[in-house]
């Protein structure tokens, strides 16, 4: 069984289909995924979904490179986290890849909303679902700052260096592997893969992003999350199967859930 960490299902490319993703899914032994929420006015969709399937749950958070909607405050995170099938915060973090100009100075509105962010997570004991792009240094000081020891959570979609991955680690933190990891170029890459604990990894799709070898370039699904496991376990030097039971352990462990019981 494999479980897909981290998806958009609300996004215009996955939603009109969600039907035949769960099929396909099925068809696939993905048992179950995590509809991440990037804004507050996707929520209530997010949520719909997890509460129409059992086999899906959702996030609740704003995305830290969205600008121009609805800025989210503690009392807003925790509320909505109180839901059902609310499972995590997020996704949450610090994104520089662009700047669009302004100095580093002038993104302390994102640091800010991040810190929300952690405090929600703080108040509700939910896991985190961190993003971090060209932002790792400052990721990791205001997880320290804010939630060291009191907030744990997931580094989704992991591209960045073994050393950042084993800070992450240090903080009570998982390390979620994407389709990224079948790419030509993304060898540095496995070499992390290779070194995180079978006990702090998870795999995910970010679909519509991402799509793995072979199916790159096309509309991802959670349907492929499989091509993932089979990656780590090539680095790994480990069956397949063993990778889709630990990471499906693990995602259990992180997010509180019972799969067994949840779907029989």
């Amino acid at each position: 069984m494999f479980v897909d960490s981290h998806c958009h299902l609300t996004f215009p490319e996955l939603h009109d289909r969600v039907q035949a993703i769960l099929a396909d899914m099925a068809a696939a032994d993905v048992r179950a995924a995590l509809t991440i929420c990037t804004t507050l006015e996707e929520f209530e969709t997010a949520h719909a979904l997890a509460m129409a399937h059992r086999n899906l749950w959702c996030s609740v958070g704003v995305h830290p490179d969205t600008e121009g909607q609805a800025e989210p405050d503690q009392a807003t995170l925790v509320a909505l986290a109180c839901r059902a099938r609310v499972v995590a915060i997020g996704e949450t973090g610090l994104d520089y890849y662009r700047l669009n100009g302004r100095s580093l100075a002038e993104m302390e509105w994102q640091r800010e909303r991040f810190r929300v962010h952690i405090r929600a997570a703080r108040e509700t004991g939910l896991p985190l679902v961190v993003h971090t792009r060209s932002s790792a240094e400052h990721t990791l000081a205001i997880l320290k700052e804010e939630g060291a020891g009191k907030v744990r959570g997931v580094f989704h979609c992991f591209t960045e260096t073994r050393e950042v991955a084993r800070a992450a680690l240090d903080l009570g933190f998982h390390v979620s592997f994407s389709g990224i990891l079948t790419f030509r170029n993304a060898e540095e890459l496995r070499e992390v893969a290779r070194e995180v604990p079978l006990d702090r990894f998870l795999i995910e799709t970010d679909s519509p992003y991402l799509a793995p070898v072979p199916h790159r370039g096309k509309t991802n699904s959670p349907a492929w999350v499989p091509q993932v496991a089979a990656k780590i376990a090539e680095v790994k030097g480990l069956t397949t199967d063993s990778i889709a039971e630990a990471s499906t352990r693990n995602f259990e462990a992180l997010f509180g859930l019972d799969l067994g019981s949840e779907l029989s």
